[in-house]
């Protein structure tokens, strides 16, 4: 298959653990438009599930098992959607962690935001991912979808309640992200990632 047809790999990384959380109601959301759509295949990181990673960043034999689950879905990837509540005006440690627990995966690779909150619908979690990403040197695209007063926005059965604009928002950052996925897909198989430096 032509690499311009050629389905990108996306892996959606879900970035709530809070007890609790409301992140699995946009999740569901979110992964059906990921899911949808033929030009994209769809691998899930949960940060929920990653418990076993320590915030020291040491090797143990349970961060090690946690890892054999996680790393394969980044690696694999030729793009990312990582979903954020905010927490204290920014996005979660367990988010922060799994992010720091890797380096290469990330790198050249573009990511989408999705965010939910309150009043500012986790927009300042998404400007201090941005920060995040570009220090290892993966594009965040600039289109985002944000759920502001999010409890408020979906029914009692997790369906949105007026989903016209958050459909289209999606569509955008999606279309977005199929576009700079395929143009880095292209530029790390014609040039070496040592050129990028860091580490």
């Amino acid at each position: 298959m032509d690499t311009d047809t050629a389905p990108l790999a996306v892996t959606v990384v879900i970035g709530s653990n809070r007890h609790g959380r409301f992140g699995p109601v946009v999740a569901d959301w979110l992964l059906t438009h990921v899911d949808d759509r033929a030009d994209l295949t769809l691998q899930v990181v949960d940060v929920a599930d990653t418990g076993h990673l320590p915030t020291t960043l040491a090797p143990t034999p349970e961060a090690t098992a946690a890892l054999a689950g996680i790393t394969p879905k980044l690696s694999s990837a030729d793009a990312f959607v990582v979903l954020t509540p905010e927490y204290n005006h920014s996005f979660p440690a367990g988010l922060k962690n799994l992010i720091d627990w890797h380096f290469t995966e990330w790198r050249a690779k573009p990511v989408a935001l999705v965010s939910y909150g309150g009043l500012a619908g986790g927009l300042r979690a998404v400007e201090h991912l941005r920060q995040v990403f570009a220090e290892l040197h993966a594009v965040t695209v600039r289109d985002t979808v944000s759920f502001h007063n999010a409890g408020a926005s979906f029914d009692d059965r997790g369906r949105l309640k007026d989903p016209s604009a958050p459909d289209a928002a999606a569509k955008t950052m999606l279309d977005q992200l199929v576009w700079w996925g395929r143009a880095l897909k292209e530029a790390r198989e014609a040039r070496p990632l040592t050129s990028l430096g860091g580490g």
